[in-house]
């Protein structure tokens, strides 16, 4: 792992977390993480494994500041502030990205309006100039070439009868075109097939710098052959229970996690 003595780009620090939503009063106020740490430094590619229910989707939902749960201890420090008081668009704004393990459609919104929108708030926000339309359509073109796109999938209202590999790269499309500084992958590499597999972690790779950082959930290894992380982490037991190199998911693609609550020999 590499050493940092700067602000770390994303903090974690004793997170508690609970279930707040009151169309569900059963499970409101379940406690869904408990005293979880991580740190992301910029340049760094961070991998969450974990068994079903674990908690990894409700950790990238946090952090996304998803109004269903409460933080109840400890802190999030994303580029040094706080995010208790932040907003999903500020966080946005700043630089964060959540690709959605199953996004959903919006008909009647168009990938190129939504595309162009979202890029020019972000523009406006750092004080940059937005892009025009011959502008804009100029950079998407680029884009979806990349990604063996056509040009009538940006006119197709968003995720609206999309194939599972073609809302997984739409999602990429997303992450290349705004260049987020936190990038959180939520199962991006489910159900998809090899060919489709190597060409969304070329993608991935392709946004990554020295400037930015990838956190990655994912059940499996197979996606860890094209991207390799710099920190595995296994979340379990409603925290991060265990962090290594790339071997560890190696160790848990041959052995599962029973070994983890396995009395030590």
């Amino acid at each position: 792992m590499k050493k940092h003595t700067h602000q770390p780009l994303l903090e974690i620090k004793d997170l508690t977390v609970t279930y707040i939503n009151n169309s569900q009063p059963e499970k409101s106020g379940k406690t869904i993480l408990e005293d979880l740490n991580l740190i992301i430094n910029s340049g760094e590619t961070h991998v969450i494994m974990g068994p079903n229910g674990a908690g990894k989707s409700t950790l990238a939902n946090v952090l996304a500041k998803h109004p269903d749960y409460k933080i109840i201890n400890g802190y999030i420090k994303y580029l040094g502030e706080d995010l208790v008081n932040h907003t999903p668009e500020l966080c946005a704004q700043q630089g964060m990205f959540l690709s959605f393990q199953n996004p959903v459609a919006i008909p009647g919104v168009s990938n190129m309006q939504f595309l162009k929108t979202s890029l020019n708030t972000i523009k406006k926000f750092k004080g940059e100039k937005a892009l025009d339309a011959i502008d804009f359509l100029n950079l998407i073109k680029q884009k979806i070439k990349s990604l063996n796109i056509t040009e009538e999938f940006l006119y197709r209202s968003i995720n609206d009868d999309f194939s599972g590999g073609e809302k997984k790269r739409n999602e990429i499309l997303q992450l290349m075109l705004l260049q987020p500084t936190l990038a959180i992958l939520d199962e991006i590499d489910s159900g998809l097939d090899i060919d489709a597999l190597k060409l969304i972690a070329n993608s991935i790779k392709s946004v990554k710098t020295s400037h930015n950082a990838i956190l990655l959930i994912t059940h499996y290894q197979r996606i860890l052959k094209y991207i390799q992380p710099d920190v595995v982490h296994i979340l379990t037991n409603k925290k991060i229970s265990l962090s290594g190199d790339h071997t560890l998911a190696d160790k848990l693609e041959a052995e599962g996690y029973s070994w983890l609550h396995s009395p030590p020999i």
